[in-house]
């Protein structure tokens, strides 16, 4: 639609706030008609691969991870680990004002950051539906950034309380760009949390070894980056690979999880189908 600054946000991110919403994890002030027009276009793929196929479809993919990101999160909180989140690239998820809700009690601060214009489409639409609080911001941020205000850096000395616990959030970010750039947020990401009393960072992440292992792949990964609207990168070809990565960027500690290993805890779609996804719990 001329004018609109929906328009020009990736189709990914209104197709994942519409899943999110399908399932009920998200508010409808978050899902768009164009995110619902691009969940049917896909429904017979995605049945396709929940009835046939040894991987998870894409919603499954999804969900899983925005689940298990959720559970790693409120861990964190709960234990007294973290009192303030920030979310680099939140696009439209539902988690910030889940969680700044949640916790209200405590005092839980959350901050979103994107990109200008998906940064003032979400803030419209938060605003308009009562959905920001207090504790609970929107803002700009650059994560190539290496300085300025629209920096990780800009943003936490602004936004954030240097005595409290921190998240660093990230999903369905770090395909977007190659591994020098992935690894270069990686360092401004733990060198900024070694700036707080703790400092936590949650991400998924999808690796060449798991690709490797699918019957199909090509023809999953050219689907993929249609959608996206551009090439997706994979890093690394197993978990360990990841792990020494983020150690070498800087976290003193870094687990690359597989979804299952959460099923007891978390609904999980897909168990046992050996999951295109991992999730990154890194601490510096």
């Amino acid at each position: 639609m001329a004018g609109d600054p929906s328009s020009r946000i990736s189709p990914t991110a209104h197709y994942t706030s519409y899943v999110w919403f399908k399932h009920g994890l998200s508010h409808q002030a978050l899902a768009t008609r164009l995110g619902a027009g691009l969940w049917r276009t896909l429904q017979p793929m995605n049945l396709w691969y929940e009835r046939f196929s040894e991987r998870p479809s894409l919603d499954m993919s999804l969900l899983a991870r925005h689940r298990v990101i959720d559970h790693l999160l409120e861990r964190a909180i709960v234990s007294g680990e973290v009192r303030q989140v920030i979310e680099v690239a939140a696009g439209l998820s539902p988690r910030g004002y889940h969680f700044a809700r949640r916790h209200r009690g405590i005092g839980l601060r959350y901050v979103e950051a994107d990109l200008p214009e998906m940064a003032a489409h979400k803030r419209r639409l938060l605003e308009g539906a009562g959905l920001l609080g207090e504790d609970h911001r929107v803002v700009v941020i650059d994560a190539l950034a290496e300085d300025g205000p629209s920096s990780l850096a800009g943003v936490a000395g602004v936004h954030l309380d240097r005595d409290r616990g921190t998240a660093i959030i990230t999903e369905g970010l770090l395909g977007y760009f190659d591994e020098a750039a992935v690894r270069g947020m990686w360092k401004r990401f733990a060198r900024c949390l070694r700036g707080f009393p703790g400092g936590l960072y949650l991400s998924d992440l999808n690796l060449s070894g798991d690709m490797a292992a699918m019957r199909g792949a090509r023809i999953f990964k050219f689907l993929l980056e249609t959608f996206a609207r551009g090439k997706t990168h994979l890093h690394f070809e197993h978990p360990t690979d990841a792990e020494r990565a983020l150690r070498e960027c800087g976290f003193a500690a870094a687990r690359v999880h597989d979804p299952d290993e959460f099923a007891a805890m978390v609904d999980v779609p897909g168990v046992g189908r050996r999951h295109l996804v991992r999730l990154i719990e890194a601490r510096a």
